[in-house]
């Protein structure tokens, strides 16, 4: 079967990035960055602002990959509860985490406010409708816990999910007013310009292909050019590559492929997300959607391990549209992409020291917009002498996956798996009266 031609709804809508070139000489500078997406241009801005100079190299094109390719949805948190967090590290180090990743969200909106960032952005908040009974008793908890930490979170009645999504196929759900949305490579392509203007470089199109010790300093090489640094901070997450072997195997790559309807009539949008919110819901293979600025809908979901997925692949995104909307049958989809998610074994995020002077940050698993910015603004502050104690994020020993070459067959087998079991129970739940 032929593969969908791919192009991102994003690249086609969002405006021009600052005009850059590869690195082509022999640099130094106080701090060099390899990565430009939120993670990478976040910590850039964090240490230009506070006077530091930093170099920043991106092997392709800024918001080519990842950061500009995600469905653009704000969350606040990480996949796992507050009470959870503060099992997992302790009544001090974990509250003071919870703290952390709440004020996410806050982070990005913050910097989008300070640096005149045009990118669409909507804090209206975030939706996660419930599949199940079982689901939404678990979001019942998830919202007593954050409502103790006085976050405004609440639960929603299956009239009023109706009501704020438009679909009939949920039986109730959370909403989490500190989330909301964004256009995800006009986001990226605005920090860059915010790094530019502050003082720090970007270089396009300039791999960092070897990491070297000289003397008390890095240097980090790429095809035409290097940059020798006494700090060094790794910002690529689910395309981190050999640079640092052990790295790499610490993450999963996952994919994920979005569609996006032609631009969607008033009558449509009186009914569908009528006041703006993104949502993402409870199944295995969890669904994510939202409307862009033009009306368009945009749904995403876990896509094939294929460099450009198929038709029946893309046919399984189609139907997901129209079980949720079912009034959207015969709307023309306009535009298919995808990207990587990175999948940690815990499912959280890592801050890694990996040696004197070489940080490292990674592993959102689905929620990267907030909390690589987030994580971008910690690196800065451990390039900048701040003590781990001091941080409110702890910093893990690298530890890689056991048998991490079969870790993608893992993930194949357990994304069939997944699919399956989330499509005997929707089958199910067909038949029901």
């Amino acid at each position: 079967m032929p593969a969908v031609p791919l192009q991102s709804l994003w690249s086609a809508t969002a405006p021009a990035g600052p005009a850059l070139t590869a690195l082509s000489a022999a640099r130094r500078a106080q701090v060099v960055i390899v990565g430009a997406g939120y993670t990478g241009l976040s910590a850039a801005l964090h240490l230009a602002i506070a006077g530091r100079d930093v170099v920043v190299l991106e092997a392709l094109e800024v918001g080519e990959r990842a950061s500009g390719l995600n469905g653009g949805q704000v969350i606040p948190g990480v996949k796992h509860d507050p009470d959870t967090l503060e099992e997992l590290f302790g009544p001090e180090l974990g509250a003071r985490l919870v703290t952390t990743v709440a004020t996410a969200a806050d982070l990005v909106f913050e910097l989008i406010a300070r640096h005149g960032i045009e990118c669409e952005s909507s804090r209206a908040g975030w939706i996660q409708p419930a599949t199940s009974e079982q689901a939404l008793t678990q979001l019942a908890a998830r919202a007593q816990q954050w409502q103790r930490r006085g976050a405004a979170v609440e639960m929603l009645s299956r009239e009023a999910v109706k009501a704020l999504t438009g679909s009939p196929r949920y039986c109730g759900g959370l909403l989490d007013r500190r989330g909301g949305k964004v256009q995800p490579l006009a986001l990226v392509r605005g920090l860059a310009r915010a790094v530019l203007s502050a003082g720090g470089q970007v270089f396009t199109h300039s791999p960092a292909i070897r990491l070297i010790r000289v003397g008390s300093d890095w240097r980090i090489d790429t095809p035409q050019g290097s940059v020798t640094s006494q700090t060094v901070i790794l910002a690529t997450n689910a395309y981190t590559d050999g640079l640092v072997g052990a790295l790499r195997r610490t993450v999963v790559p996952v994919p994920s492929f979005q569609v996006a309807t032609q631009p969607l009539t008033p009558q449509m949008l009186k009914e569908i997300l009528p006041q703006g919110q993104a949502a993402s819901d409870t199944w295995h293979l969890l669904r994510y959607f939202r409307t862009d600025a033009s009306g368009r809908l945009v749904l995403g979901s876990r896509g094939t391990f294929a460099a450009a997925p198929n038709l029946r692949a893309m046919r399984r995104h189609y139907r997901a549209v129209h079980e949720i909307y079912p009034q959207l049958q015969g709307v023309p989809f306009e535009y298919h992409w995808g990207g990587w998610v990175a999948i940690t074994r815990d499912h959280l995020p890592h801050l890694h020291e990996l040696a004197t002077g070489v940080l490292a940050g990674l592993g959102y698993n689905g929620r990267g917009v907030a909390m690589a910015t987030m994580m971008g603004k910690l690196l800065a502050q451990c390039a900048l002498g701040a003590p781990a104690t001091q941080l409110g994020f702890p910093v893990t020993p690298v530890r890689p996956i056991r048998l991490h070459a079969l870790s993608g067959l893992g993930a194949r087998a357990t994304i069939q798996y997944l699919r399956l079991v989330d499509g005997w129970t929707r089958a199910r739940a067909a038949r029901a009266p």
